[in-house]
């Protein structure tokens, strides 16, 4: 693994692991970071075969596009991804719209789900026991 992939990894398994912590406190951030674990994991896929990307709605639309839709995840991660991302963009940006502790619950578990996902691409790369 390279540097630029580990370190995409490490900033994955923090992130997740701030975003756990912030559930109860501070939903609105703990979705942010659930987001960021998942935008990091996956953009240290994308950076391992050799790709990378420059917004994330190119992250978003590459996860649907060479993941879910050639079959190497199933819809459902496509969607956990599409949740993360608009679950950020309404936490960091709409005022009005505070996210619940429930959602934030439910963008850590999207989040898991999404860094197995990628640890299941290359195991001996991404390992969740790395912590």
């Amino acid at each position: 693994m390279n540097d630029q992939v580990l370190a995409y990894w490490r900033s994955a398994q923090q992130a997740l692991a701030t975003a756990r912590r912030l559930v109860e406190f501070d939903p609105s951030a703990a979705a942010s970071r659930a987001y960021y674990a998942a935008f990091y994991a996956v953009s240290g896929a994308f950076s391992a075969a050799g790709k990378s990307f420059s917004k994330h709605s190119a992250v978003e639309d590459a996860v649907h596009r060479d993941f879910v839709n050639t079959g190497v995840w199933p819809a459902e991660r496509g969607r956990d991804f599409s949740l993360l991302r608009g679950l950020r963009k309404r936490g960091d940006y709409v005022v009005l719209e505070i996210i619940s502790t429930k959602e934030a619950a439910e963008a850590v578990a999207a989040a898991e789900r999404l860094l197995k996902a990628v640890s299941e691409l290359d195991p001996a790369s991404f390992s969740l026991d790395a912590r």
